[in-house]
């Protein structure tokens, strides 16, 4: 049934203040929605090598597989949200399939694992992009308090990651609560706190979309009811006929490869397309847009080593401790990241504002750039863990969870200000495509992450341990150069993209 809005538009926008309450309820939603993810993502490849017995370079292409059809399917998501659904109708259909994957594969990970995957996948889909563009609708398009509210929301991001991201895979590993689930039980509790979540998630966002006002409801309001229903009731059918499908591409990698070299250059030609119906200055700031999406997918092609190589890497070669702290090497993998987000976001979202009111701030292209460079150090501080190493190829947690928190700062430049910035530049009758597409070059990050994960684990095969943990090292300093020489030819290019961006900053 259509949400009647109880609140106008102007009044959302025209927030007192630095956040509309809304975000409030929205950041909640998404908080949940992310533990789910990242407590399932922290898990696949260990399950993967461990219990279905997959040798690690095939556990890494999985996982790239899995990786990217999640976020494949955001840029599909979006199209559907965009024309047919509407993003609140489209936020409860995704919520509710990703609930039903969960369960699924709480019941029996062993024999419905790409089962619960498929489901997971198409729910992600229908879920991801459109929260992120009812975020973005609550601020008028020139409102300078937007990166901030970016930045806040993703804030609620890392904490579902922080929290799932440890748990899930600290509890499947048997490094916490080993006294209260049962060895036999760990994995299916693991993959089992995602479904609770997941329902909590559905449960806040339908208890407060009603302070959305007009935000998410149907693009199709000239309709009849009763033909709006049969478009809504058709998308709900296909995008569950497509479960089979992704179920059948995630098992089989050969056939995402195939995807992979279509659905990109596809939805670029649908931009070209859609293009036709717009102004010449709305189409800068389309290619404008293209830019960041394009180097984006580099940024998270070496970021996502986190799902892969390095977990494998937290599995094999690191300690048990940080500072003194016993904790679990692949939950601190896992969710390092997303702690220090939490502690830095804040501040680093109020030291743009701070230098906005001076007239210092950095372009978003230089931003972008400095985002790269913060990577390569990074990745860079992850190959000096080798200078740390015992006989048996065992280094320390300690150094690892540095080189998370020099990265988190790249994504701090980055992430956050890129959604904003997918919203700033994009008209809005195709933002919910456009971020889609931004969410697709993630698609294609995790994919070339999943790529190069398995390079690593393909070179290190049959190595002792110590010489694994030196390949993998090694593997680590060369994207450390390549995240550099990224982040040194956007600081070189910024002008021209901020011509193109033109009034938007």
């Amino acid at each position: 049934m259509e949400q009647i809005p109880l609140t106008d538009l102007e009044q959302i926008q025209n927030f007192k203040g630095k956040y509309p309450k809304q975000l409030w309820y929205l950041f909640f939603s998404e908080m949940w929605e992310r533990f789910c993810f990242y407590g399932m993502r922290g898990m696949l490849v260990v399950f993967m090598v461990g219990h279905l017995g997959m040798n690690e370079e095939v556990a890494n292409l999985q996982y790239g597989a899995t990786q990217a059809w999640v976020y494949a399917f955001t840029f599909i998501g979006g199209l559907f949200a965009d024309k047919i659904l509407g993003l609140r109708k489209s936020l409860f259909w995704g919520g509710m399939l990703m609930i039903v994957g969960s369960i699924i594969l709480s019941l029996d990970p062993k024999n419905f694992f790409f089962i619960g995957l498929g489901f997971t996948i198409v729910g992600t889909g229908f879920f991801k992009p459109n929260i992120s563009s009812m975020v973005g609708q609550l601020y008028k398009g020139n409102d300078p308090r937007r990166d901030a509210g970016f930045s806040f929301f993703y804030m609620g991001v890392n904490l579902g990651a922080l929290i799932g991201g440890y748990i899930c895979i600290a509890v499947a590993e048997g490094s916490l609560w080993q006294s209260l689930v049962p060895e036999h039980l760990r994995w299916n509790v693991g993959f089992g706190f995602a479904a609770v979540v997941m329902i909590v998630s559905l449960l806040t966002f339908t208890k407060t979309q009603k302070s959305l006002g007009p935000i998410g409801l149907t693009p199709l309001p000239h309709f009849e009811k009763s033909k709006r229903n049969k478009w809504e009731i058709a998308t709900y059918a296909g995008s569950l006929l497509i479960v089979p499908i992704i179920i059948i591409m995630v098992a089989n990698t050969e056939y995402t490869d195939y995807f992979m070299m279509v659905i990109g250059p596809a939805s670029i030609l649908y931009l070209f397309f859609e293009m036709r119906n717009f102004s010449v200055v709305e189409n800068k700031k389309l290619l404008a847009a293209l830019v960041f999406i394009i180097f984006s997918i580099f940024f998270w092609a070496f970021f996502e080593q986190s799902g892969g190589s390095l977990s494998l890497f937290a599995a094999n070669n690191l300690n048990k401790e940080v500072l003194g702290v016993p904790l679990s090497p692949n939950g601190v993998n896992n969710s390092a990241n997303s702690f220090f987000v939490i502690a830095f976001s804040a501040i680093v979202g109020l030291i743009w504002l701070w230098m906005a009111k001076r007239k210092i701030e950095p372009n978003t292209v230089v931003k972008f750039g400095l985002g790269f460079l913060f990577l390569a150090g990074g990745f860079y501080v992850f190959y000096y863990t080798k200078f740390f190493s015992n006989a048996e190829g065992i280094t320390s947690l300690g150094i690892f969870t540095m080189g998370w928190f020099v990265i988190t700062f790249g994504e701090l430049c980055l992430s956050p200000i890129g959604m904003s910035a997918m919203t700033k530049l994009s008209p809005q009758k195709i933002q919910a495509v456009i971020m889609g597409m931004w969410f697709l070059a993630s698609a294609y990050g995790q994919y070339f992450a999943g790529l190069l994960g398995a390079n690593i684990a393909g070179a290190s095969k049959h190595a002792s341990n110590y010489d694994k943990l030196i390949v993998y090292a090694e593997g680590y300093k060369q994207l450390a150069i390549y995240a550099l020489i990224a982040g040194v030819v956007l600081i070189v290019i910024s002008p021209f993209v901020k011509k193109l961006m033109q009034e938007v900053k």
